[in-house]
This record gives structure tokens, C-alpha cells and sequence, in this order.
């Protein structure tokens, strides 16, 4: 299994490294660095991903919950802060309901 996911990362970053515009190949980068619990790599990807598509909705929850991996908790409060303004402005309830659920969950 461990091959697999060595396999889909290497695999992607050949992607990202000939398109580093690729915003699919990049977020799909930074979820397999988060289910490899490789999550400094992972917020990496999703900082990349951001400054290349702030309005990329996914990418702040899931960004938000590989700082919380790290223990990193203000990163994750300003990555879903950003998250919940992006998703506002475009409407969408939906994933500013669930980078809502994940803020409040945070400890103060």
C-alpha cells in the first residue's frame, strides 16, 4: 500500500512540475501528502495552490486540517478564516458550512 501512495505522489509531482499551474495536480499532490501524514509538504502544496487560485474552496479546509496535524493551530484558523471569506463571496454554503464546522471545533 505504502508503494501505491509513493507511486500516485511521484506521479503527481511530475505533473505539478510540468504544468506548476496545474491546480487539480497540485491539490490532488496535497492530499496524498496528507493521507502520507507527510503534512509540512502537505501545507506547502496548499500554500502553492493558493497563491496560484485563492478561490480554490477545498483547499482551505483540507489545508487547515494538515496544520491541525502539525499542531499548528493559528495556521489552521487563518487558513479557514480565509476559507470561510472565499466561500462567502462565491456562494458557497456548502463548503463554508463544513470550514465553519472545522473553525469551531478548534480550541480557543
Amino acid at each position: 500500500m505504502r508503494a501505491m501512495a509513493t507511486n500516485r505522489i511521484e506521479m503527481l509531482k511530475q505533473m505539478v512540475d510540468q504544468d506548476p499551474k496545474n491546480t487539480f495536480a497540485r491539490y490532488g499532490l496535497a492530499m496524498e501528502y496528507a493521507k502520507a501524514e507527510q503534512y509540512d509538504n502537505a501545507v506547502a502544496e496548499f500554500r502553492t495552490l493558493l497563491e496560484d487560485d485563492e478561490n480554490y474552496a477545498a483547499a482551505y479546509y483540507h489545508g487547515g486540517q494538515a496544520f491541525e496535524k502539525l499542531g499548528d493551530l493559528d495556521g489552521a484558523r487563518a487558513f479557514y478564516e480565509k476559507g470561510i471569506e472565499i466561500t462567502t463571496r462565491k456562494g458557497d454554503g456548502h463548503t463554508r458550512a463544513e470550514i465553519e464546522a472545522a473553525l469551531s471545533l478548534l480550541p480557543i
